[in-house]
């Protein structure tokens, strides 16, 4: 069994490869940054297609993007999630039609009016990064009438240690580690009451390696289905310290922020046998520890 994993160099491509191995499926990384992997754009058809001509793996995911709904992501969200995905289903229509993929899609990318939000539910084109997932959905669905094995998994939050620094969970863990060590900072943070999911990354990984093993179910929502707030995740990294987070942190003043809530129901991705596996607690622990 093969994999091609483009995005490896993330938090997600760390964590499939892991399991990738543990599973004894062989794979390839590819990401746009240097590192130990194959050097390449997902948007670039040419370079793609060759590579899934060479390899014919068993499996592709699409993991790359930059997770940002900035609109000064538009064209690079576009490039990278929207061509990315049409340039990897032509290539493999064209090249490797045995081989199953995986496309990322997100929680961000529905409706949501507060209630939990399943993979059935309307789509809601709010920012560049949810037009851009939306696409690629509607490609995925495409191909897949072609005949091609096309699933989406929309993801819902999740951390790890290796989060990237523009993340609130990453944010609010390094402050803690800089004030542990003696800074006077204050922690300012947007809105400590918005509500959202804290999985663990290497337990999403299990869930989109369970999706692609099975061939009945073709896109499903994947997330703990419990949402926190921000500022029961800032109570629990300054406990893991012994300090009292009030008199560290502050809000922000006229943030508004782009919802109160936003949770899964992971309903149809349990009835594959998956299940989150670290809690909360246990995540802030992982993060404020630095462990794998």
């Amino acid at each position: 069994m093969k994999a091609l994993i483009f995005g490896i160099n993330g938090q997600d491509g760390y964590y499939l490869s892991r399991l990738c191995h543990e599973k004894g499926i062989e794979y390839i990384g590819i990401s746009r940054s240097e590192g130990d992997w194959i050097r390449g754009d997902v948007s670039d058809f040419v370079f793609v297609r060759e590579l899934i001509k060479k390899h014919q793996p068993d499996y592709i995911f699409h993991l790359a993007a930059n997770s940002t709904t900035h609109h000064g992501a538009l064209f690079e969200n576009h490039e990278t999630i929207s061509t990315g995905s049409v340039a990897i289903l032509e290539a493999v229509w064209k090249e490797s039609s045995h081989s199953k993929v995986f496309l990322t899609g997100s929680g961000i990318q529905f409706e949501n009016s507060g209630k939990a939000i399943a993979e059935t539910d309307e789509f809601a084109p709010t920012s560049a990064y949810s037009v851009a997932r939306i696409q690629s959905v509607y490609a995925a669905r495409y191909f897949r009438s072609l005949g091609l094995k096309v699933y989406v998994g929309y993801l819902f939050h999740h951390e790890s240690i290796f989060r990237k620094q523009h993340h609130v969970s990453t944010q609010i863990v390094e402050a803690i580690k800089r004030i542990q060590q003696g800074s006077n900072e204050v922690l300012e943070i947007g809105d400590l009451s918005v509500q959202k999911e804290w999985g663990y990354a290497a337990d999403i990984a299990a869930a989109i390696l369970t999706l692609v093993q099975q061939d009945s179910i073709f896109e499903a929502t994947i997330g703990t289905g419990k949402a926190h707030s921000i500022q029961q995740w800032v109570v629990l990294c300054f406990e893991h310290i012994g300090l009292d987070w009030q008199d560290y942190v502050s809000s922000r003043p006229f943030f508004a922020s782009d919802y109160p809530i936003l949770v899964s129901n992971p309903a149809t991705i349990q009835q594959l046998g998956w299940s989150p596996t670290v809690s909360i607690d246990e995540l802030a622990k992982k993060m404020m520890l630095g462990e794998l």
